[in-house]
């Protein structure tokens, strides 16, 4: 049921990537590309890439370019508890961070980069919707590189829950969680770490005392301070639409990326390569859950 490519198999420093940002994180024919930009970047930092997603009827780790080009906005969105139902139904599914996160965890994967961290949905209980990527998160022993929490969300909500998850919340030479597109502004994290080395040690450490995963929160090079008010339009608007579900975060990425002229798409693109190449250097540490 999970066909493991190689590469992946045979190295111990390996980052595991998720399919649903190609398939529903940017216009199509653009994701394909932002998805071997990321694998270009864990190479390029010593580590082996797996792309992870569900494809006739296999969870595969470690797509090719190939099948990578299989996942466009027609591919399931598969989270931890849809796996299962897509291999069974030999769907083409697209691994949300929670989904891959799962597979890592089978798979022996420790390291794991993407763009944001799903969560508490703005408006909390009305809709009743957190993200089941923070309850992987905790039950996995893995490290998360990201931007901090998706911009949609309610980031303070978010860290408050995690807090009570257990999972450390690490800003990478930053004192406060990033907000994905804006590197400041966010709540303070559990932990400042100067260092990929120093993120390894500390997750090592937590593993040792039993603990699940952690997040490290990594500020976009060129933030942007002024897509908040777009966020709003962009719920506001999905609301309007009876938008709901899984089917939010594709909506409000489109609306962003549609109404900034494209500078939300550019500056998605680049946080998710940056994210990835500090995931490598991580993994290139040797780091895994089991030493």
């Amino acid at each position: 049921m999970i066909r493991i490519a190689d590469e992946v198999r045979e190295s111990t420093a390996v980052v595991a990537l998720e399919t649903t940002l190609v398939a529903h994180g940017f216009p199509p024919g653009e994701g394909v590309e932002v998805g071997m930009e990321s694998e270009r970047q864990v190479r390029a930092a010593g580590a082996v890439p797996a792309t992870i997603g569900v494809l006739d009827g296999e969870i595969v780790v470690g797509l090719t370019e190939a099948e990578l080009a299989r996942f466009d906005a027609s591919a399931r969105k598969v989270g931890p508890r849809d796996l299962a139902a897509a291999v069974e139904q030999r769907a083409a599914g697209a691994t949300t961070v929670g989904g891959t996160l799962a597979v890592a965890r089978a798979a022996g994967i420790s390291v794991m980069a993407t763009g944001g961290l799903g969560g508490v949905h703005r408006g909390f209980p009305d809709p009743p919707d957190v993200s089941a990527d923070l309850g992987q998160l905790a039950r996995t022993p893995a490290l998360v590189v990201s931007a901090g929490v998706k911009s949609l969300l309610d980031v303070a909500a978010t860290a408050e829950l995690l807090e009570t998850l257990g999972v450390p919340v690490l800003g990478f030479r930053t004192d406060t969680l990033p907000l994905f597109y804006a590197a400041a502004g966010g709540p303070p994290v559990s932990a400042r770490v100067e260092s990929a080395e120093e993120a390894a040690r500390i997750a090592r450490a937590h593993w040792r005392l039993g603990g699940g995963g952690l997040l490290l929160g990594r500020p976009p090079d060129e933030p942007l301070d002024d897509v908040e008010p777009l966020i709003e339009q962009a719920l506001v608007e999905a609301q309007a639409q009876s938008v709901s579900g899984q089917a939010v975060t594709p909506f409000v990425l489109s609306y962003l990326h549609r109404e900034s002229g494209g500078a939300t798409q550019r500056a998605n693109r680049d946080l998710v390569a940056q994210n990835a190449r500090l995931a490598g250097a991580i993994a290139s540490t040797r780091l895994s859950a089991r030493s």
